[in-house]
């Protein structure tokens, strides 16, 4: 009785096995099925799942007025310091943008648009960059020749914000400045830039041998005596000068901006060390009076030595 048992079950159990699949002969079992009922294939990736249209809204507005307002920032930037400080803050700005866009999954409808805009901010960031250390070399000396300089990627970006924004209402536009041509403005020779008063004896002769022109500052104490442009190859005297002490500055560039009053290209800032003197004397059959002669390029056999100013200090 025992045996015919276990033999019974053995029989029960190997037609339970046999019916649940079949097997080759001599092989193993093989049970195929997907568990769950409902998942995805093994090896099938989903991908990440698109914004809806509000929500990627909502991220461009968190990064809108960050950028605007970095962008804005660089053009009003006055002086060689502060620009330096906004087109590096400016670059920053826009690479923390890249980031994250680039982590962002927009709608389907806006996919193109939002690529096209996300590289030209990649593209002004790389080229502000660039700028950075022009402005740093004085190659590029005021905010609009930085404009100027970047026209070509700032203008795709201002099209790709536009079309995105357009694409969806979306806030994506913010370029609020028009990078203008390139130009080379300059004053006619002995232009003042400032004019004081010209009465006494004295004069300065002033010699610009070098390849950019100039503005000569002459300062009498704290106050500004006169500034005047001296183009590049020449000379131009001034007569007229007051007795008293005056200390000597110049600037060399390209482009004089006549409103801002400073080349905005290849700046230069330097000072005489020396100051030069002016006095009249008076005898019972004489008048004697000092005239000086400067040159802005190095001579041999100079006797006055230059030095540099940080531009920041410069007599405007």
């Amino acid at each position: 009785m025992i045996s015919s048992v276990l033999a019974l079950a053995t029989v029960t159990s190997m037609a339970a096995c046999s019916a649940t699949g079949s097997s080759p002969a001599g092989g193993e079992q093989r049970v195929s099925g997907v568990a769950g009922g409902g998942g995805a294939a093994p090896g099938t990736d989903a991908g990440p799942v698109a914004l809806t249209p509000e929500a990627y809204r909502n991220e461009l507005d968190g990064l809108h007025e960050k950028m605007a307002g970095a962008i804005r920032e660089l053009s009003r930037a006055r002086g060689l310091k502060a620009l330096d400080q906004r087109v590096t803050k400016a670059e920053q700005t826009l690479n923390d943008a890249v980031d994250a866009l680039d982590a962002v999954t927009p709608p389907e409808a806006v996919r193109a648009h939002h690529e096209a805009y996300v590289a030209g901010l990649r593209d002004f960031a790389g080229e502000l960059g660039a700028a950075a250390g022009r402005v740093a070399a004085r190659d590029l000396c005021t905010s609009s020749a930085v404009l100027t300089d970047l026209g070509e990627q700032l203008a795709t970006l201002d099209e790709a914000g536009e079309e995105l924004e357009s694409a969806g209402d979306y806030p994506a536009d913010i370029v609020s400045v028009k990078a203008a041509d390139r130009q080379t403005r300059r004053l006619r020779n002995g232009a003042f830039v400032r004019s004081g008063t010209l009465d006494g004896r004295g004069s300065l002769e002033i010699n610009n041998g070098g390849s950019r022109d100039a503005v000569v500052t002459v300062l009498r104490g704290r106050s500004k005596a006169f500034s005047v442009y001296v183009r590049k190859k020449t000379k131009f005297k001034v007569s007229g000068v007051r007795d008293g002490s005056y200390r000597i500055f110049f600037t060399h560039g390209v482009d004089w901006d006549g409103k801002t009053r400073v080349f905005t290209r290849d700046c230069s800032f330097e000072r005489f060390e020396r100051s030069v003197a002016y006095k009249t004397t008076y005898t019972a059959s004489q008048i004697r009076w000092h005239d000086w002669r400067i040159t802005l390029h190095a001579v041999t056999g100079g006797n006055a030595r230059t030095s540099p100013v940080d531009p920041d200090d410069f007599p405007s």
